[in-house]
């Protein structure tokens, strides 16, 4: 395989979580008993643009299909950080009923509502038909495409160039990077700001977070080879923040390399230097992932199988591709975890893919009371023990395993 930015033949392993189906291809009562599509799960390092990537398995189309289950609105943590972002956003640019904002997978229309509310004209570009059928609920235009080089033409022809572009957490999905960079210069105005958020590769590396890796997700990115890519393709970085979602990430802030309003902020060069400091471009980096992820799998299938013989009930929270990855390396089923319970009504009466533990409603906790909650989505475990804070009125506790074990 070939790097997906600089087509250097790929030789570096980082991690192989063995074989599971795409994370967010749940199942049905009708599909429960037919054969599901098991892909290698292995992941590899670019040794010359340090490009962090999937091994290229799993068709494109396989992954985000009309059904998609990811509806971001159900996660009152992420609300709040859209809410906060625009807020931001309309006063660094000065937005106003004079702007167009443009959102690239605006999924349920979660963020761009809030840009709405400003009375500021935007849209989204959203390629899954459930959650653009979500957004258009709440109002919001969406034109239903992937986006690319070629889909940019045509909205800058059909609908002008945009002073914001925002791309939060959809670098990873993209298998083309290249081209789909090169749509934001088109598509921005000669002094537009684009701005994408991510999780940091320096936090998946440091803090065991290998359940961030899944088949829908094809690169993981460092600073360093953001930069990298995004000046091969026509867009220059000239601030970046550190933000605490998903377990730590970044907010890159780019203009087109000719642009000259933004000033590059001394932020840039300091992250650079910590990246080039730790060794992030250096193969040393990357050794000894492996061992991390497999003692991790080893600690949960001991946990949940020592609750078992003593007698304890043990349910999850959040049925989200994290968990997925996690159950499926482990492989663990419905022998060792009863079910797991989600907000979203989507997955609800599903099964989860791979382990096909059943997904149900909040009520079966309750009716339940299981001894032990694990909370699959750790990045939201504030919000989630917050929500379910009743579990301790039976004694309940809850657990987390990234990046090591808590019983909380």
């Amino acid at each position: 395989m070939k790097c997906r930015h600089c087509q250097t033949e790929l030789t570096l392993p980082l991690v192989d979580l063995g074989s599971s189906p795409p994370s967010n291809a749940y199942l049905t009562k009708e599909t429960l008993h037919a054969p599901e599509k098991y892909f290698p799960l292995r992941v590899l390092v670019c040794t010359e643009c340090w490009l962090v990537q999937t091994e290229d398995i799993v068709d494109f189309d396989e992954m985000f299909s009309e059904d998609y289950a990811y509806f971001s609105s159900f996660s009152g943590t992420w609300l709040k950080h859209a809410r906060n972002y625009v807020e931001r956003m309309v006063t660094r640019f000065n937005l106003s009923g004079q702007s167009k904002v443009v959102e690239v997978a605006a999924n349920d229309g979660y963020l761009l509502q809030y840009v709405k509310l400003k009375n500021i004209p935007c849209y989204g570009v959203e390629p899954t038909h459930s959650t653009a059928m979500a957004a258009r609920e709440r109002g919001i235009d969406i034109v239903e495409e992937f986006f690319n080089e070629q889909s940019a033409l045509l909205l800058k022809k059909q609908r002008g160039q945009a002073d914001l572009i925002i791309a939060n957490n959809v670098l990873a999905h993209v298998p083309d990077i290249n081209d789909f960079m090169k749509g934001f210069v088109r598509l921005l105005k000669p002094e537009g700001v684009a701005s994408f958020e991510f999780p940091h590769l320096l936090n998946l590396v440091q803090f065991n977070q290998f359940d961030t890796i899944y088949h829908e997700h094809f690169s993981y990115l460092s600073f360093t080879t953001i930069r990298v890519i995004f000046e091969a393709n026509g867009l220059r970085v000239f601030d970046v923040e550190q933000v605490q979602t998903h377990g730590g990430s970044l907010r890159i802030y780019a203009q087109r390399s000719e642009a000259v309003r933004h000033k590059v902020n001394e932020r840039v060069a300091e992250l650079q230097k910590k990246e080039d400091s730790i060794g992030m471009n250096t193969i040393g980096f990357y050794k000894g992932f492996q061992e991390k992820a497999d003692k991790i799998k080893m600690v949960f299938i001991t946990f949940l199988i020592e609750a078992k013989q003593q007698g304890k009930s043990v349910a999850a929270y959040g049925a989200a591709a994290k968990g997925n990855t996690l159950m499926n390396y482990a492989g663990i089923r419905s022998d060792l975890i009863s079910y797991v319970v989600d907000k979203n009504p989507a997955k609800q009466g599903g099964y989860m893919p791979g382990s096909r533990l059943p997904i149900a409603d909040e009520n079966r906790l309750k009716d339940d009371k299981p001894d032990y909650v694990i909370i699959l989505p750790w990045n939201l475990q504030e919000e989630i023990t917050d929500q379910l804070k009743y579990i301790r009125e039976w004694h309940g506790k809850f657990v987390v395993f990234i990046p090591e074990l808590k019983v909380l």
